[in-house]
């Protein structure tokens, strides 16, 4: 079990402890005898970002050849070159799509509406779904499930969610963990190491408080390492 759970089950044994301690059936004080459990950890805690070769082999492993090859490919491809939370994935239609403009309309949290510039190769793999891959239906949802009923995809984690974690056993990814949110970091990440201000990501990552980009300045161990005090007696 990881430390967060074991934390849990000792205080639910305190509290187990301290009712049979009121009902008289173990001696006073045997909770105070439950050891407490460390979970060191940051706050917030560090992103976990997918490193930029396994994404790219998360998506390069998708067969264009299937209908369900070019769905999966366009959606990891959206999740890597925009950053975009698996919900807004979801609640995508036919109708954000600008063609004319390059430009994509976003549904974010809390009913925010927001445009995308669309990068050509998530369009052209958009493109490549609705022609070949997307089935025909009257639902307006831009990515559709494969089986019946079909209709948009399910919210959680058998939606994005299994779509990411099937295409990284497909590559053979041993990723950070299994979620789609990887992706987001990763792309905060390298707009990082490329010189992008917070301000800057925060924008593309449409975030409402900067305190929220401030994690990423976390990641950029190459720029830490310039600000480190030297350790008592190195060289350094």
């Amino acid at each position: 079990m990881a430390p967060p759970a074991v934390k849990g089950v000792a205080n639910s044994l305190r509290s187990f402890l301290r009712f049979c301690e009121f009902r008289g059936e173990v001696p006073a004080g045997l909770a105070a005898s439950v050891p407490s459990v460390a979970t060191w950890t940051t706050t917030p805690p560090i992103p976990k970002a997918i490193a930029a070769e396994h994404a790219q082999r998360a998506i390069d492993s998708c067969n264009q050849l299937t209908a369900i090859g070019l769905r999966d490919r366009a959606v990891l491809l959206l999740l890597a070159r925009l950053g975009l939370r698996a919900s807004e994935i979801i609640r995508l239609t036919l109708d954000d799509v600008d063609w004319d403009q390059a430009q994509l309309r976003i549904h974010g949290k809390g009913g925010r509406q927001s445009l995308l510039p669309l990068p050509a190769d998530v369009g052209t793999a958009i493109a490549a779904y609705l022609q070949h891959g997307r089935p025909t239906c009257g639902d307006r949802h831009l990515f559709l499930r494969s089986m019946a009923p079909v209709r948009g995809l399910l919210d959680g984690s058998d939606g994005v969610g299994s779509i990411v974690r099937y295409a990284l056993e497909r590559a053979k990814v041993d990723a950070p963990h299994r979620g789609s949110h990887q992706f987001r970091h990763a792309l905060a990440a390298q707009m990082l190491r490329k010189g992008a201000s917070l301000p800057e990501i925060g924008q593309v990552l449409r975030h409402r408080s900067p305190q929220t980009t401030s994690i990423y300045a976390k990641v950029d161990l190459e720029a830490l390492r310039t600000v480190a005090m030297a350790w008592p007696g190195s060289l350094r």
